[in-house]
């Protein structure tokens, strides 16, 4: 008999017992209606990062508004919009999405041009300018500018129209307006609203839309911070007509714009004619007109834009927004090499965008889901060891440690199973009740409510991964109990693993060394992240070993902290989850809140004043008055300003000064102008042709070092408060160096007597002499023309010592005599006041609005410094980090009385007093979040330094292009977070665990 050899056939995976899943789940059911306390804190847990996760997709899809929604609220009913391209009659060349990109000349010599449009097919949000902006001289080396001259002059719109189109425009001008708490400036739109045309763009809340020369209407917005209400009247200054608001609207995309509403022809027109009547400065120059045009029902094709491109016009259409034309057919791709997949049609650098916005939502999800599993772990394992009988139990009656593991495990399946329910239900009902206050939040109106619902199923099933992930280790902690060690409710002897501490180590090592060097070499930052990542979670696996090294800390403490201390290193189960929760949430706020601190000190460093700290300037134009006379305005200006505001005396007087024809008359078409010349050799050094290699072998320290120096302090110029100066240049006396430019020097004041200059910048001067250009003007039988010959005048001058080079508004003083004998023009232009304090918002805006009664064109000042960041996000981030921190210490303090109540009990039987459980309780406490909000700080300071480090190599690198650049990157630490997380949350944790607890110590119920 031969026997064959019998095949033998793959193992197949073992199926899941569904019958002892089932048991395992109703028991899990009954446990958590028993515990209804721990049940509901872990479904809270759970359900409250799903419902925010759910709540942010739900108002993440509805607030994003869609192709057809974004061309409603620019375009409303219309085919189309045409503006001026601001190039002039010539042709140009945009993209389907309407950004304008600029001319073909512009690309003859260069077809690498990078540049961006810049008009948002969204009017209500962005406005172009006229156009110079889009026109940078793009330099050649030979420094000649490769671009073609603008044509400045207006496009011919109305001809750029398809035939037979019906047309509404919209122009805006800006204006003081009367408001309920006084002067308020304005946008004021000329646009006929009630037009169907209009009907998606502008929305009508209450009352009616304007009709006639004497009604506006204004947006919600406006109301609210004018003060004004649907029925009040109001006035616009310089136009003697009153104005009835007869309605409040509402711009879809732009809940938070401020305009007021008038129909064509009400505001601008009359304004211009009253002040020309008047012989009153004109009016603000008003935006370039917009028309809505449509069509005959044919729309706005590609071909109609291309046409309207040749006579310089911008189109945003309708038609072509919604169905892009292919790529060989815009002429933006083919010159600017715009590749395929670039994104023509509006989305430049959308794909980076998306990717980088994917792997940060990614990053938050991992941390979210790491924090509930931390979270959530201590509290299953408070039920496991409750149930410690109950699993005995299953073991006796034949089970095996699978299906303990499965009587815990389906905790955490019904447990994160009715958090992942309520979570996303909870997140989708937030985001409907709250819809008002977040579109008013975010600034536009949703579409419908969009519902993903494989999105939310995912959110779902992650919550639901998060309580099964969170019952994990409990259930193979108690699979591995013995049955007699379950049923006795002892406490089962575990070494600690000799391997993660090890393992910890080198990766907090290997985590330091990647970002420190991806840091100081420049890298990309991604590394930077990617090596924080990996010391964190080596300091993770460090904090069981560093909760045993606890216990040996306090052996000389007394009697309560001391079994506090080691109750925690006994049984790190329950205080290292804890504790890495605490770390986690207390490292992202600290790295977050030291990158921003230190960003803003970046910001505040390089912050340029337009005056001197704690000033006030009050400042008036050449023609204040009808008469041209602004000295007859003056003194009541200033006893205005000095009555109102808290200036301590000691007022500076200016005069601004130029060189040759009537530079500030209405009628003036050019004026001379005076320049201070610099010496030769006393140039920056940066500015030069050699700038970029100079500052590549420069230290970030000696590149501010000489950033300092009065060669380069004032190199790139600052904005003067003194309107139409040269150079920077005032005609002032002793006061304005005293009271203003704070130079007490007796020999300065001399030098002003006796008709001498003082220089406040010695870069100007040399050996004690500075020359000025003066080129002034000649009245011709045509009118002023500018001498070509201009005059170069040396002057012995007072030259100030450095630390004055960089005097806000001023570089040189004139004395009036000096003035006068150089033939130059002067006219008063205002004062400086120093304050004994900031005035408030209030002060100001009650002067302002006294000031502008007058027939004065005032402007005022106040030197706030620099403009201090809201600190709201990180007060949110703390509070955040607090919150986890009195929580995960609340669930270790939790699990901590459950496992001491034999010793608190022994504790009161042998005579220690009822405070003790009270005083044990809150140092378990504070011991878990001191311990994880110190380890979270040290861990969170490393990513934010190396970022910080990373930043600064950028900053040098970019000298190569920029050698005027700032390289100052401070590394500060926010003290006061760090002292609220690292003293107060520790210190409130234990006192509400103190107060949250009994004192009296309860005998123990002996089992039957």
């Amino acid at each position: 008999m031969i026997r064959l050899p019998v095949p033998r056939l793959p193992r197949l995976p073992r199926l899941p017992n569904l019958p002892a899943w089932r048991a395992a789940l109703r028991i899990a059911r009954r446990d958590a209606l028993r515990a209804k306390a721990r049940s509901a804190l872990v479904v809270a847990m759970i359900a409250l990062p799903v419902l925010a996760v759910a709540a942010a997709d739900v108002i993440y899809r509805s607030g994003s508004p869609t192709r057809a929604e974004t061309v409603d609220r620019s375009l409303g009913a219309a085919d189309a919009r045409f503006t001026d391209g601001g190039f002039g009659p010539v042709p140009l060349i945009q993209t389907p999405n309407a950004q304008r990109h600029g001319r073909p000349a512009d690309y003859q010599h260069h077809d690498d041009s990078d540049s961006g449009g810049d008009t948002d097919a969204d009017g209500d949000v962005f406005r172009d300018g006229d156009g110079v902006e889009d026109a940078d001289e793009d330099e050649n080396s030979n420094g000649e500018s490769s671009i073609a001259p603008i044509d400045h002059r207006p496009v011919d719109i109305p001809a750029a129209l398809p035939p037979g189109a019906r047309v509404v425009t919209s122009q805006d001008v800006d204006g003081l307006v009367h408001s309920a708490h006084g002067l308020k400036r304005s946008t004021i739109r000329e646009l006929r609203a009630a037009d169907p045309m209009m009907r998606g763009k502008v929305r009508l809340n209450r009352g009616v839309f304007p009709s006639g020369s004497d009604e506006m209407a204004a947006t919600r917005a406006y109301l609210e911070s004018s003060g004004l209400h649907v029925g009040s009247r109001t006035k616009v200054k310089g136009l003697n007509r009153v104005f009835r608001i007869t309605g409040e609207l509402e711009l879809p995309g732009q809940l938070r714009g401020e305009v007021l509403f008038a129909d064509p022809g009400a505001v601008i027109a009359p304004w211009r004619a009253q002040a020309k009547r008047d012989a009153v400065a004109a009016p603000p120059h008003p935006s370039d007109k917009e028309y809505y045009v449509t069509t005959k029902g044919h729309g706005v094709a590609w071909s109609d834009v291309l046409a309207a491109n040749r006579r310089g016009a911008v189109v945003y259409s309708r038609q072509v927004a919604l169905k892009p034309p292919p790529e060989a057919e815009v002429p933006a791709v083919r010159i600017m090499n715009l590749g395929s997949g670039s994104g023509y049609d509006g989305s430049y650098g959308e794909t980076d965008l998306v990717s980088w916005r994917n792997a940060y939502l990614a990053a938050v999800g991992a941390l979210a889901l790491l924090e509930i599993v931390l979270l959530a772990g201590p509290a299953f394992a408070v039920g496991a060891r409750r149930s410690r009988r109950q699993l005995g139990l299953v073991g006796v009656c034949g089970g095996d440690r699978g299906q303990v593991r499965a009587v815990v495990l389906a905790g955490g399946v019904v447990l994160g199973g009715a958090g992942a329910v309520l979570g996303v239900a909870g997140g989708i009902g937030l985001t409907a009740l709250c819809r008002p206050l977040v579109e008013q939040w975010a600034g536009r109106r949703f579409g419908a409510i969009d519902i993903r619902p494989l999105e939310l199923l995912a959110i779902g099933a992650t919550g639901l991964l998060a309580g099964v992930l969170a019952a994990l280790a409990p259930a193979v902690v108690a699979a591995r109990q013995s049955v007699l060690t379950s049923l006795t409710e002892r406490r089962g002897v575990r070494r600690s693993s000799r391997t993660l501490p090890v393992l910890g180590l080198a990766a907090l090592l290997l985590g330091v060394g990647l970002a420190v060097v991806a840091a100081l070499t420049g890298l990309d930052s991604l590394f930077v992240a990617v090596g924080s990542v990996i010391a964190e979670l080596g300091v993770l696996a460090l904090v069981p070993a560093m909760v045993g090294a606890c216990g040996r800390i306090g052996r000389g403490l007394p009697l309560t902290p001391r079994l506090a201390l080691r109750d925690a290193a006994r049984n790190r189960g329950r205080t290292a989850p804890a504790v890495s929760a605490v770390l986690a949430a207390v490292a992202g706020t600290v790295a977050v809140a030291t990158y921003s601190v230190s960003q803003q000190a970046e910001e505040r460093f390089g912050y340029v004043p337009s005056l001197k700290p704690r000033t006030v300037a009050l400042m008036v134009d050449a023609y204040a008055d009808q008469g041209g006379h602004p000295e007859k305005a003056l003194p009541a200006l200033r006893r205005t300003v000095e009555r109102l505001l808290p200036v301590s005396g000691g007022r500076a007087d200016v005069e601004r000064v130029w060189a040759g024809g009537d530079c500030y008359s209405r009628e003036a078409v050019e004026c001379g102008s005076i320049e201070l010349v610099r010496p030769k050799g006393n140039e920056c050094p940066l500015r030069g042709p050699a700038g970029a290699r100079i500052a590549a072998g420069l230290s970030a320290a000696e590149h501010r070092q000489l950033m300092r120096t009065p060669r380069c302090v004032d190199s790139d110029g600052a904005y003067s408060m003194i309107g139409g100066i040269d150079d920077r240049m005032v005609v002032g006396d002793a006061s304005l160096l005293r009271n203003y430019v704070g130079l007490r020097d007796p020999a300065a004041e001399r030098a002003l007597a006796e008709g001498k200059p003082v220089l406040l910048n010695p870069a100007y001067a040399r050996h004690g002499r500075l020359t000025l250009k003066i080129t002034g003007l000649h009245s011709g039988p045509t009118g002023p023309r500018q001498d070509q010959k201009p005059t170069h005048v040396s002057l012995a001058a007072y030259t100030a010592p450095a630390a004055y080079a960089g005097t806000p508004s001023i570089r040189l003083v004139l004395p009036p005599s000096l003035a006068h004998r150089l033939g130059l023009h002067t006219a008063p232009a205002g004062s400086f006041y120093p304050m004994s304090r900031t005035p408030t918002r209030a002060e100001q805006q009650r002067a302002e609005t006294e000031l502008a009664h007058g027939d004065a064109a005032t402007d005022l000042y106040v030197e706030r410094g620099y403009p201090a960041t809201d600190n709201a996000a990180l007060l949110v981030l703390a509070v955040f980090a607090g919150i986890v921190t009195i929580g995960a210490a609340a669930i270790a303090t939790g699990l901590a009385k459950a496992d001491a109540e034999a010793d608190l009990t022994t504790l009161g039987a042998v005579g220690a007093p009822p405070r003790v459980r009270r005083l044990y309780t809150g140092l378990q406490c504070a011991v878990v979040a001191g311990m994880g909000v110190l380890l979270g700080t040290v861990t969170g300071v490393l990513p934010a330094v190396a970022l910080r480090l990373s930043d600064g190599q950028h900053a040098l690198a970019h000298l190569r292009r920029n050698p005027m650049a700032s390289t100052y990157t401070p590394i500060e630490l926010p003290w006061p977070t760090l002292a609220a997380l690292a003293v107060g949350v520790p210190v409130l944790a234990g006192l509400l665990a103190a107060l949250c607890t009994r004192s009296r110590l309860l005998a123990p119920r002996r089992a039957t």
